[in-house]
């Protein structure tokens, strides 16, 4: 019995059985979307990497598939599909149900901001709500009703990006301060090779420099006009029911000790001494608000929404650190 149940957990996993599709039955882009989101919500698949839905995962990956931007999809969702083309789609479909890998993993990319990215499984895969941040609160943002948090995004001359990863937040960031320069930091090794196939592939390796290390360890005593970071910050109970497409992703990105705040506390502690006078922190923590409200109840946070979010961002100006 022994070696009948040895031999039974050596067997490999089933492929996923779809329905088998004949020739002509799925045809327009929209035929294909509405496949893949049969197929995704059959297999409850978990999205939380840059598309928030089955519906937008499926329309990312047939875009990819027949070399769309995403914002092309509306234009040609009623086009015909060739059979080549079909063939691609489909693959991408079985292999994001097989694997439970991220979508952005299988296509190596992900968009922010409209703006392409590689990634692959060396970096987490790009989803912070500061892109939009940077967009909406510096130079006069409309959806900051206390106005801009740095006024004059041109005066800006030097940027901090802590935890870069795949350095898509410091290429943001080169377009939101025209004139700064951007220190990207990373601890790992690997994300940083894909952060500086990114900065290459946008240009700007005169602007971007990135540095390996801890934290503000490779920066010496250098100060900055602004420190944006997304750093580490699951807590325990959040890394131990961690769906499976996140498992694939690097667990340093991930793990922020047993509150979450591991990683935040010590940039907090930090940032005043690398911040100029006028300067300001602002930093991703995901749902640990309570949690670093109650470890620094003293300290005078603005919480910043976006439109898929509420008090998961922080913003610090320097006086108040």
């Amino acid at each position: 019995m022994a070696k009948r149940a040895k031999a039974k957990a050596k067997r490999p996993r089933a492929a996923p059985k779809f329905p088998k599709v004949s020739s002509g039955e799925l045809v327009t882009l929209l035929d294909f979307v509405r496949y893949a989101v049969s197929r995704f919500v059959e297999a409850k698949l978990t999205f939380a990497h840059g598309t928030p839905d089955p519906v937008a995962e499926a329309a990312f990956l047939v875009c990819e598939a027949l070399h769309l931007h995403p914002d092309q999809f509306e234009a040609f969702a009623t086009a015909r599909v060739t059979a080549g083309e079909a063939k691609s789609i489909l693959e991408l479909i079985a292999r994001r149900v097989s694997s439970r890998k991220p979508a952005a993993y299988l296509v190596n990319k992900i968009y922010m901001r409209g703006l392409p990215f590689y990634v692959d499984e060396r970096v987490i895969v790009p989803r912070s709500l500061i892109g939009e941040l940077l967009d909406s609160h510096f130079g006069g943002g409309e959806s900051d009703p206390g106005g801009a948090l740095i006024d004059d995004p041109a005066a800006v001359e030097n940027v901090l990006d802590l935890c870069t990863g795949s350095g898509c937040l410091a290429i943001l960031a080169s377009r939101a301060f025209p004139n700064a320069r951007i220190d990207a930091v990373d601890i790992s090794k690997d994300a940083l090779e894909v952060a500086a196939r990114n900065v290459a592939d946008f240009g700007l390796q005169d602007r971007v420099m990135l540095r390996r290390g801890d934290l503000f360890g490779p920066i010496g005593d250098k100060r900055y006009d602004l420190i944006i970071s997304n750093p580490p910050y699951v807590d325990a109970e959040g890394m131990a029911g961690l769906p499976r497409e996140c498992r694939a992703e690097p667990k340093l990105a991930f793990d922020g000790g047993a509150d979450g705040l591991d990683v935040v506390r010590r940039i907090l502690n930090e940032a005043g001494r690398h911040l100029t006078p006028e300067g300001g922190l602002l930093c991703e923590i995901g749902r640990c608000r309570p949690a670093l409200e109650a470890a620094y109840p003293e300290t005078d946070f603005l919480w910043l929404d976006t439109e898929d979010s509420e008090g998961e961002v922080f913003w610090i100006g320097a006086a108040d650190l």
